[in-house]
């Protein structure tokens, strides 16, 4: 699905039956080929209330979501949508609608908190949509975000201090739409015009005042201003005043419903094409559509056991899926690029050893381009092996490729040598040096064969001990020889004989030498890109916890300006531990950064060492 997918229709992505979620295996195979990052904009709110007609809307249709025209919830569980997104290429546009909240079919309440927590974990901007006005009552309804603390962890381990930090849910909490609903209030306040924003704003200010009704009544407020900083509020006329055209509003066409309607949904559309983000975790992990279904899986999995869904969790399982992913892409990467690039046999060892150097790179890029969160670079380490074994197994098929022509093209040289011999044309006086003119032209002629590669001298070196004893043979039987001249000419072939072993020697000392600078230049080359790697996880981990730092001083700023200085101060302690954690962060930047890659270099200088070793004890021989 390179160009995003083609849904024609909604798919049930989590199912309800019985009050029990279940995880749709159809939606998750859709889910599972989409390799595009994806936008996830889920919506939420009381049965009823028409969320099903703006989804369709940002799907660029009248239907597609059921809308229903009865008193009883036509959508169970969680539907998606998933649509090339319209205004970001390579994008995919993930629509989330959810059954209604308070339903009074439903026997069990809790149902409705955790379809909640659900699409706020899943969702990149989550809209709320109600009806009327925002009042005491809507926000009342809106009590499922006072929860979201019970129903949700950020972290695997608690906090010692057993103090719960919402901050650390600001970090992966989406964008907050409140859309209204037939609303029929103007937009003034003090006998001020004001925006959509400001109308939100003002109804999400706090109540002055301690006794418990007033807290009670904040409490919405406060957990909507603290887990949300980004917030944007749409309102709706209503969209016909005829019942009749209201209940088939998906078969009429737009231009029979209000245009004020049509006006104020074209901008609600725009505004999510434009702003809504891609769905992305802490330290700038960007979710792609079989990264997210790994992410309901593991959620819904959670709340079926009875836990709590879990943010580290989560990632700590895609991070395990993703990585081993990684791996297996960048191995095949490099199999397929070396494949490709490399004819066989090569005319040198260090021809191979190039391409090798030059896949292995992009390898390790690709491997870094999809992986996260390798902890101790196990993942890495992984690549690193397969790629060594690989690597030998061309080097293999190289020295077998060498070994084979080579013996073909010596075997057609010396195929007349081979039936002079037999006939025993070598046999009467001056036949030696008439075989060594002989074999002397095979030599000559052996060695014009173009890209031999690495078995060329070994294959030849066979050749002459195989001739060795026939030599010897013609030698002594040749009449026209004295016995010091066949003394001679014994001792000059011996002499022969071995620097051609010498030679071979030198040749296979080269070529461990270039097999230990490959590895050498692979050890530097993992090194280098994994430093990368982590300077720009570092620097993400500081951007995140700066931009929450900056939301909190602005909610903090905000309830200074109300007159809630109380609560202004309370919120130092997150502040302060923020301000503490990104000073902690850099100073420990480096020291991080050298005990990751000392770590890791260890690791990888024991191909070296061996390496080392064989060369030293090839050296030792001569």
């Amino acid at each position: 699905m390179a160009s995003g997918p083609k849904m024609m229709a909604p798919i049930c992505l989590v199912e309800n039956h019985k009050e029990q979620l279940s995880v749709n295996q159809k939606a998750l195979k859709i889910l599972d080929k989409i390799l595009q990052p994806v936008v996830v904009v889920a919506i939420v709110g009381l049965y009823r209330t028409g969320k099903s007609y703006l989804m369709n809307r940002l799907a660029g249709q009248n239907h597609g979501f059921p809308l229903g025209s009865t008193v009883q919830s036509e959508t169970k569980g969680i539907w998606m949508w998933c649509v090339p997104h319209p205004t970001k290429p390579k994008h995919t546009l993930v629509l989330l609608d959810t059954e209604g909240l308070g339903d009074v079919e439903k026997r069990d309440p809790k149902n409705d908190s955790w379809i909640f927590a659900l699409v706020v974990l899943l969702s990149s901007t989550f809209v709320y949509n109600s009806m009327g006005t925002i009042n005491h009552q809507a926000l009342e309804q809106l009590h499922y975000v006072t929860e979201l603390t019970e129903l949700i962890r950020a972290k695997s381990s608690p906090n010692p201090d057993g103090i719960k930090n919402s901050t650390e849910f600001v970090s992966f909490f989406p964008d907050f739409v409140w859309t209204v609903r037939d609303f029929t209030l103007e937009l003034k306040l003090d006998g001020e015009s004001i925006t959509e924003d400001e109308y939100l704003e003002n109804a999400l200010k706090l109540i002055p005042g301690d006794n418990p009704r007033i807290q009670a009544s904040n409490l919405p407020r406060e957990c909507i201003r603290h887990f949300f900083p980004k917030r944007k509020c749409f309102v709706f006329d209503r969209p016909t005043n005829d019942k009749a055209l209201l209940r088939k509003i998906e078969t009429i066409s737009e231009d029979q419903l209000d245009p004020k309607f049509q006006e104020q949904t074209r901008a609600f559309v725009s505004y999510i094409f434009t702003e809504a983000k891609i769905k992305t975790l802490r330290e700038g992990i960007r979710v792609t559509g079989n990264r997210l279904g790994t992410l309901v899986t593991t959620y819904v999995d959670a709340i079926n056991s009875g836990a709590v869904p879990c943010l580290d969790d989560a990632v700590t399982t895609l991070a395990q899926r993703e990585n081993s992913a990684a791996v297996q892409k960048a191995a095949d990467h490099y199999s397929e690029q070396m494949a490709q690039r490399l004819r066989l046999p090569t005319d040198t060892l260090q021809e191979l050893l190039d391409v090798h150097t030059a896949c292995e790179k992009e390898a390790i890029a690709v491997f870094m381009e999809h992986s996260f969160k390798d902890e101790n670079q196990q993942f890495q380490k992984k690549l690193l092996e397969s790629i060594v074994l690989k690597r030998a197994d061309f080097l293999l098929k190289n020295e077998e490729a060498s070994e084979k022509y080579c013996q073909e093209e010596l075997n057609c040289l010396a195929k007349a040598l081979t039936e002079s011999i037999s006939a025993g044309a070598f046999s009467a006086a001056g036949g030696h040096r008439l075989y060594m003119d002989t074999r002397e032209k095979i030599e000559q002629d052996y060695w014009q064969v173009p890209r031999k590669g690495v078995k060329a001298n070994e294959v030849f070196q066979s050749f002459l001990q195989s001739q060795a004893t026939i030599e010897s043979s013609i030698l002594k039987a040749d009449t026209a020889l004295t016995a010091g001249e066949k003394a001679v000419a014994e001792e000059r072939a011996q002499k022969e004989a071995a620097e051609k072993e010498q030679e071979l020697l030198r040749q296979k000392q080269k070529e461990q030498q270039q097999l230990m600078e490959a590895q050498e230049r692979s050890h530097k080359e993992n090194l280098e890109q994994l430093r990368t790697k982590l300077v720009q996880e570092r620097e993400q981990l500081i951007k995140d916890q700066k931009k929450m730092l900056e939301k909190q001083l602005q909610a903090q700023k905000a309830l200074l300006a109300e007159g809630f200085k109380k609560k202004s101060e309370e919120m130092n302690a997150e502040i302060n531990n923020l301000k503490s954690k990104i000073e902690t962060i850099k100073k420990e930047n480096t020291s991080f950064l050298e005990q990751t890659l000392n770590a890791f270099a260890t690791v990888l200088c024991a191909p070296i060492v061996l390496a080392v070793e064989v060369v030293k004890g090839i050296a030792a021989l001569f």
